[in-house]
């Protein structure tokens, strides 16, 4: 659950007033806390999600569809992208971000041996078909307006292996590099395509998809004492405001000149290697 509230932000605080935002996946985790605090900075935005229920309690409990309104959609099918696109331009007027949130781990699967091709188009059609279908339909509102933001929600395993299964790590490599190509296509209408990998965060998905091994006792307690201890960066724990709020300066005009990029929330993670143990 985010911990961002209205009184936190003054209102000339606010870095996406009179802009209108989707997102997918907004309905709960990373997606729900990358909504409200969007409203908070005062954008309209469109939640683009499977989970009915949850999406339309939180467009209700932020002031109901004159703020936030819910279009059910399932990332992996064009039409409903394609209709989540339209139906927020019909109501708010634009688009002017696109958040690709939504996405999948997978089951778990350590021996490629055992591996499912299933499994594996499942991953990759959630996690890059769908990434795929909101840059072309936000593409398609954003190049005529010559402006847009792109942000899409990797992982620290699109940099490095080992920290997720076979589909998942290639499903999340696979979106840095459309991110990099669908921002050297779009610059030449002032779009900006970006993402972002944030370290290992407790939320409903993560739970669901925890290793045999930390399946035990306070299983919430047993993951976030893992995930500190392989941490780079201590004393903080990393939450969904924390990607929300790196989503936000992806999305504001402070971030103008920047495309193309893979912003890290990992605390370091990615970028050093204490298995020598020089600092620890």
């Amino acid at each position: 659950m985010s911990t961002i509230t209205d009184a936190q932000v003054s209102v000339p605080a606010q870095r996406l007033l009179g802009k209108v935002a989707l997102v997918t996946g907004g309905g709960s985790g990373i997606g729900e806390s990358i909504t409200r605090l969007f409203h908070i900075h005062g954008a309209k935005v469109c939640i683009a999600d499977i989970q009915d229920n949850l999406a339309k309690q939180l467009s209700e409990s932020l002031g109901g569809e004159a703020n936030v309104s819910f279009y059910h959609c399932d990332v992996t099918s064009e039409d409903d992208v394609r209709g989540a696109v339209d139906f927020a331009v019909e109501k708010y007027g634009t688009l002017d971000i696109i958040v690709n949130n939504a996405g999948t781990f997978g089951s778990i699967c350590p021996d490629i041996r055992d591996a499912s091709l299933s499994e594996f188009d499942k991953v990759f059609s959630i996690n890059v078909k769908g990434v795929f279908n909101g840059m072309k339909h936000a593409a398609r509102i954003m190049i005529p307006k010559k402006k847009g933001s792109i942000i899409t929600i990797a992982s620290i395993a699109s940099t490095t292996g080992g920290i997720g299964m076979h589909p998942y790590t290639g499903s999340k490599h696979a979106v840095v590099g459309l991110t990099k190509s669908v921002a050297a296509e779009l610059g030449k209408h002032g779009i900006r395509a970006n993402c972002v990998s944030p370290y290992a965060i407790l939320t409903a998905l993560t739970l669901a998809n925890l290793p045999e091994a930390l399946r035990y006792g306070d299983v919430a307690a047993g993951f976030r004492n893992f995930m500190r201890a392989n941490a780079n960066l201590q004393g903080v724990e990393l939450t969904t405001d924390d990607v929300a709020n790196a989503v936000l300066f992806l999305a504001s005009d402070e971030s103008r000149y920047i495309s193309g990029d893979n912003l890290m929330v990992d605390g370091g993670f990615t970028n050093v290697n204490h298995s020598l143990g020089v600092f620890r």
